[in-house]
């Protein structure tokens, strides 16, 4: 073998300082805004992104056109208005416990995003 066509890798030792440094700690106070009443209703299962729609697994209490919803996941935050909800594709005025509804939404959520009652 050539010696020439070997590639030699040559490690260079760096001599580095250890600097400690002195962080000053601040004390803050987080001032929250006044927490609204809410009331987990269900956990969101399935997105049809076609429909705008979400499948929903209704946990505690049920749900009805005309409530206030706020849908709160790791990257969705937003509150609406129960616009339409829908079971087995037939449209109903109010969900029960138990039952997996279809419920029209304005924004992408993602599965495991919970919803609460405003």
């Amino acid at each position: 073998m050539n010696i020439l066509n070997k590639k030699v890798r040559v490690k260079k030792k760096v001599a580095r300082k250890t600097v400690k440094k002195r962080v000053a700690r601040k004390v803050v106070k987080k001032v929250r805004a006044p927490e609204l009443k809410l009331e987990k209703i269900g956990e969101v299962t399935h997105y049809f992104p076609h429909v705008n729609a979400a499948a929903v697994k209704l946990a505690k209490s049920g749900i009805s056109v005309g409530d206030k919803i706020y849908i709160k996941g790791h990257t969705t935050d937003f509150k609406e208005n129960v616009r339409s909800i829908q079971l087995d594709h037939v449209s109903i005025a109010r969900g029960k416990k138990g039952q997996e509804i279809g419920l029209f939404v304005k924004s992408r959520v993602r599965i495991g995003d919970r919803i609460y009652k405003v």
